[in-house]
């Protein structure tokens, strides 16, 4: 069967499809396969989709769209996971912006019940011209080819926060802006998460002359077992030359909190990528956070925090405790990105 979609979210641009794809009605249910969906309704939240371009469109009823099978377990999103078995007919969820489509288990009451999808089939890829007989489309294909060894020449910026929504993109865009202000030329990534393009095209608008992200990599969710052979594949990445540059330094967002699921702690926890880094950045909701956050750093991974921001240093009060009680500078990044630039480059050019 053929259909004309509607939507082809961001998750699936490693399959690189056309607007025209061929379905078949056996699914493979497994992480990275891409399928085609129709949009059972509209939400009034949480209701939109990012095209491989970048785009935001809203997600009507009756939609066709292209989305990828994955798991997310979001605090202040969806939880989801892939069912064993999958068929026409079935009905699932958008779990995120991205396109990734699931089975919800769980639900924040913020973004309230998540978008149900009728599953219409595995979408195909013809790879080799003239091929008649399609293969079921995956992420994998066409993925970042990947290197097992971390740079050790080019120092890297490691920020990472207390939970979602705590700052982090915000705080890389501004770090990568005020490097490059420097003359310094700056690969970033983001390595653990969901899939989702909007991070690493801020982190480009900011000045990065590349980004890429675990999606990259063909990983739809990262988790504590992938987490670190992307890492260090993204790294070895990042180090290459890319149309005939190379990086003087890579600012690197660890997505979610430093407590989470996808893996961000035992990127910490691992010398080979801890090996290059010149600053740790925390990015804290509150100054319970940050207390926590410096405690976690210290006493257990035993890495120095250079500064910390996010909304705990929205005001005074966040940046006294910090300052006080921890020791730490604490910059916001909104109010005075500036500075903040300023200690990371001294790190990085010490």
């Amino acid at each position: 069967m053929k259909i004309t979609l509607n939507k082809i979210s961001s998750g699936t641009r490693n399959a690189r499809l056309a607007r025209e794809v061929t379905l078949s009605d056996s699914v493979v249910a497994e992480e990275g396969s891409v399928i085609a969906v129709r949009a059972l309704e509209r939400k009034n939240v949480y209701n939109e989709l990012e095209d491989v371009h970048g785009r935001m469109a809203t997600v009507q009823e009756g939609d066709l769209i292209a989305g990828v099978l994955g798991e997310r377990r979001a605090l202040h999103g969806y939880t989801g996971i892939i069912p064993d078995k999958i068929a026409p007919g079935d009905v699932l969820h958008l779990l995120n912006l991205g396109g990734v489509i699931g089975l919800c288990t769980s639900a924040n009451p913020d973004v309230g019940p998540p978008c149900r999808v009728e599953v219409l089939g595995q979408v195909l890829a013809f790879p080799h011209l003239g091929e008649r007989r399609g293969h079921p489309a995956n992420i994998k294909t066409n993925a970042l080819v990947m290197g097992e060894v971390v740079p050790a020449h080019v120092p890297v910026v490691y920020v990472a926060g207390t939970c979602m929504n705590a700052g982090k993109t915000f705080a890389c865009a501004e770090i990568i802006r005020g490097l490059a202000r420097r003359g310094l030329r700056v690969g970033a990534a983001k390595l653990t998460g969901v899939s989702l393009r909007r991070d690493t095209l801020k982190m480009e608008d900011a000045g990065a002359f590349r980004a890429l992200s675990f999606n990259d990599a063909g990983i739809v969710t990262t988790r504590p077992e992938t987490a670190v052979p992307v890492a260090r594949g993204i790294l070895a990445a990042l180090a290459e030359p890319h149309h005939g540059l190379r990086p003087d330094v890579l600012v690197i967002e660890l997505g979610d909190g430093i407590m989470g699921e996808y893996g961000v702690v035992e990127i910490l926890r691992t010398p080979d990528l801890m090996a290059p880094a010149r600053a740790h950045v925390m990015c804290a909701n509150d100054p319970v956070g940050a207390w926590g956050a410096a405690r976690f750093y210290a006493d257990d991974l035993k890495l120095p925090l250079a500064v910390v921001t996010g909304p705990t240093t929205d005001n005074a009060v966040g940046r006294r405790f910090v300052e006080d009680r921890l020791g730490l500078p604490a910059i916001n990044a909104r109010t005075a990105p500036d500075r903040l630039a300023d200690v990371i480059a001294a790190a990085v050019t010490r």
